[in-house]
């Protein structure tokens, strides 16, 4: 950022513009994907094909549309120019490994002991967790809330699982409510910053 004077407002420098503009169409893409691959894993759990095709066929235009706002020409540029902390792109490195060990941990454990049930919301609960680090890490404080909101839908299956429901109705909640909570925040990355 260009410092300011003491009668203006912060102007960004275009590095720092430039870097905000692609961690916020990266940011669009990945949340977008990571949604319909949530979206087709809850549609799994439903009982009901066409329930399940639906989703499946909502989920597709919903990513691209996502996708197309963080692309689309003309798009306003962000209202706020975001600010990394020094060697960030390694430290996010380091937060997606540990997160796919433990995704990896998860499913090995849960396959292990007979109980698959509990993978869909163990890995909601593992991918929520990772947002804390990657609201600093990508100055994009609304991961907060993303962290917040699947943890949440993690804690739902688990008590869901506890109640005694089948093992594919948990997929299709918190399937569906992760995917639900990454498209959100995926259009607020694309059209908010």
């Amino acid at each position: 950022m260009i410092q300011p004077t003491p009668s203006s407002p912060p102007v960004p420098d275009a590095e720092c513009a430039a870097l905000t503009r692609t961690l916020r169409r990266r940011g669009t893409v990945v949340l977008s994907v990571f949604a319909l691959v949530w979206a087709f894993a809850g549609a799994s759990g439903l009982t009901s094909s066409g329930a399940a095709l639906t989703v499946e066929i909502i989920a597709v235009p919903v990513t691209a549309a996502a996708v197309y706002l963080a692309y689309r020409k003309g798009a306003a540029p962000s209202p706020r120019m975001v600010t990394p902390p020094a060697n960030w792109a390694r430290s996010v490195g380091i937060v997606n490994v540990a997160e796919l060990a433990a995704i990896f941990a998860v499913i090995a454990a849960s396959n292990a002991s007979g109980r698959p049930g509990v993978i869909p919301p163990a890995v909601a609960l593992v991918v929520g967790l990772h947002f804390v680090p990657l609201a600093r890490l990508y100055d994009q404080w609304q991961y907060k809330g993303t962290a917040a909101l699947l943890s949440a839908s993690a804690v739902l299956g688990f008590a869901l699982l506890a109640a005694g429901l089948p093992d594919g109705s948990v997929r299709a909640v918190v399937g569906l409510a992760s995917a639900v909570t990454l498209w959100a925040s995926a259009y607020h990355v694309a059209v908010r910053g």
